[in-house]
């Protein structure tokens, strides 16, 4: 997302998230690309987890009138500083990036407040992929309501198990034969094709997405087969 927001032009972010693992990790990936390219980031928040007093903080914002702002926040969070973001007036005025979670799951309960929100998401449910129509369907047929990424991941697991266990005929006793059974693996998944990387994560399609009518459209692929660089990974 950093590179998205050079691309677009962004100079000047303003980046807000929880003071926690994934929080931390997700501003620290983006200024690391933005800031590699030229860009600034002219205000770093960090709220303890789980607070949603959002509104001084988007005041902020609007006081200091950055080019963008980039945030991480997911469910209930992600639902209340959408919805701040947009009674500000900033919604239209100053773009509203962030991890696709921002937009996941949430924006029927975002509402129009989402509209024109910027994410980048392994996943979108209208994703040109043929096995993600597959998946949908059947996934609607069986319990009545489409697919998210959280059930997406869910059936993707459940794909590397099954292969590894019919690779080994049902016998996972070893463990080390299993784990070089699951790094080998290619899943044909909903979010397309991935294999895995030597930090056993996912190598896959990052996809730009913005809220348009109340659904994550794709716009692009925002990096292609991205790899986990396990900086740090001890194998």
């Amino acid at each position: 997302m950093g590179k998205v927001a050079l691309e677009k032009g962004y100079k000047k972010v303003y980046a807000i998230s929880w003071n926690y693992g994934m929080g931390r990790e997700s501003l620290d990936a983006f200024k690391e690309s933005f800031t590699a390219g030229g860009g600034e980031i002219i205000e770093e928040v960090l709220l303890p987890f789980p607070s949603t007093n959002f509104q001084s903080h988007v005041s902020a914002i609007a006081d200091k009138n950055p080019d963008a702002v980039f945030t991480f926040f997911a469910g209930g969070g992600a639902i209340k500083f959408v919805k701040d973001y947009d009674a500000m007036g900033l919604r239209g005025k100053i773009p509203l990036l962030g991890s696709g979670f921002l937009t996941e799951g949430t924006l029927q309960a975002q509402g129009e407040a989402a509209e024109g929100v910027i994410t980048g998401l392994h996943y979108a449910e209208e994703l040109d992929v043929p096995k993600n129509r597959e998946f949908r369907e059947a996934f609607n047929t069986e319990y009545g309501h489409y697919p998210d990424i959280y059930a997406v991941q869910g059936y993707d697991a459940g794909q590397a198990i099954a292969s590894t266990l019919d690779q080994l005929n049902g016998d996972i006793s070893d463990k080390q034969a299993a784990i070089a059974i699951m790094e080998k693996l290619t899943i044909d998944s909903p979010r397309g094709k991935f294999t895995f990387s030597k930090a056993h994560n996912p190598i896959q399609n990052i996809y730009l997405r913005e809220v348009k009518d109340g659904v994550n459209v794709v716009q692009s692929v925002a990096a292609e087969a991205l790899e986990d660089p396990a900086r740090g990974c001890k194998l």
